[in-house]
């Protein structure tokens, strides 16, 4: 095999792995709900024990990744993909996390009189998923226009998980006795809230990673020494041409 050709299998490794993980992760978060939404002790026991699939994922991306910057010494795109995908691992594998602390909330909130449904948690699940989903998808596909859109709807996740706030503490304040599982159900909301949170900044880099533009903290600027819009700059000073996608697309 030459170095190329294994450099190249690496790259695509990269791009698999964290999409690997998001699955498990998104499984993690459906479980963790329907225990919620069923009572189901056994669901959230289960999407307790993904969480140790997804943290044995992340490692062998971190793994990869310094094999390939150590022995391949990339450069220009190659290196912001495999920087780019390493830090995407890392946030799903705080997805993952957030969806342990949901099942674990379940764990407590199994102990009290049941709550009222609250039809604001079950939406900002739905539109959590599906922002992860599309933010894994734009990585996969190198689509910065889909990254984008994405944090535009956690606006709305965020305008639930007040709405679930003002609900949740209206219910303690009429019944007291309720106030222990009120907490619980708001931090399974607010958990759901940093799933979408996550997502946001999974989508933020997938930007940076195909234009080379930074979108975070409300901005939208080229970092200092990086190259022209939408192209990379080489050690020789000349532009590569705009990314069609991450490494391994062509």
């Amino acid at each position: 095999m030459t170095p190329q050709r294994h450099f190249q299998e690496g790259l695509d490794d990269l791009k698999v792995r964290p999409v690997e993980m998001a699955g498990l992760a998104e499984e993690a978060v459906q479980l963790a709900v329907e225990a919620l939404l069923t009572r189901d002790r056994a669901k959230a026991d289960r999407a307790i024990e993904l969480d140790s699939a997804i943290d044995d994922l992340e490692l062998q991306v971190d793994d990869a990744a310094i094999q390939l910057l150590a022995l391949q010494q990339p450069l220009a795109r190659d290196l912001r993909f495999i920087t780019m995908a390493m830090k995407i691992s890392h946030e799903v594998e705080r997805i993952g996390d957030h969806a342990v602390n949901i099942a674990q909330n379940v764990t407590f909130l199994l102990e009290a009189p049941p709550f009222p449904p609250l039809p604001e948690i079950e939406e900002m699940t739905r539109l959590a998923r599906a922002m992860l989903r599309d933010a894994l998808d734009a990585f996969i596909r190198g689509d910065s226009q889909l990254a984008r859109d994405i944090g535009r709807r956690d606006d709305r996740v965020d305008d639930l998980h007040r709405n679930v706030f003002r609900i949740l503490l209206m219910l303690m304040l009429e019944e007291p006795r309720r106030i222990t599982a009120g907490m619980d159900m708001l931090l399974v909301s607010r958990n759901r809230e940093r799933i979408a949170d996550l997502a946001t900044n999974i989508a933020e880099e997938v930007v940076y990673l195909v234009e080379g533009r930074t979108i975070k903290h409300g901005g939208d600027r080229r970092p200092a020494g990086d190259g022209a819009p939408g192209g990379t700059a080489e050690p020789d000073g000349e532009t590569a041409p705009p990314a069609e996608g991450p490494p391994g697309n062509a």
